[in-house]
């Protein structure tokens, strides 16, 4: 199994009690190891799952002896591999992320997944095409550092983004 790290900047936020939502995976962009992931990457991985009625696994670190909760949503949107999820109280360690979480000092995802087709990228790494998604960790490290905690869900972070680009559109459109 392969692990891709992201730090989400437009996306892990601590919801109300012991809800979660954050990109685990943003398109387009190279990650450290020189890896980048493409629109519709999960889509089919996404489907099976559903048709066997199975879900992606919340685990801590990527260690499987550590489940930390359940994703109830995992979608791919135009940014990128939406979670949305919930820490289960009663588990320790679910408990200690929440601290973690809520003081910064833990603030990435994480995928674990097993790639299904790639192509090779100039000057290294892949193009990752499709992937078989086997769970999104909360760690230390994430791998694609452009992908950092906002205070913004899924949703909010794409609107938010969406209306950055219409305001830049009506400045330069005011230039001219």
């Amino acid at each position: 199994m392969e692990y891709k790290f992201t730090r989400p900047r437009t996306g892990l936020t601590l919801l109300e009690g012991h809800r979660i939502e954050g990109y685990a995976s943003l398109f387009g962009l190279r990650d450290k190891g020189g890896d980048m992931v493409m629109p519709g990457a999960y889509a089919a991985s996404l489907k099976r799952l559903a048709a066997r009625g199975e879900r992606v696994r919340m685990l801590w670190q990527h260690d499987p002896a550590q489940p930390i909760g359940l994703w109830e949503e995992v979608f791919e949107d135009a940014r990128g591999l939406c979670v949305r999820g919930r820490l289960l109280p009663d588990i320790a360690r679910a408990q200690e992320a929440r601290v973690l979480l809520e003081a910064g000092a833990v603030d990435g995802l994480s995928i674990g997944y097993r790639t299904i087709r790639a192509e090779a990228l100039p000057g290294g790494g892949r193009k990752l095409i499709e992937l078989d998604l086997w769970e999104v960790s909360l760690v230390t490290f994430p791998m694609q550092p452009e992908a950092r905690i906002a205070r913004k869900g899924c949703a909010l972070a794409e609107l938010a983004a969406l209306t950055a680009k219409l305001r830049a559109a009506r400045e330069a459109v005011a230039r001219l």
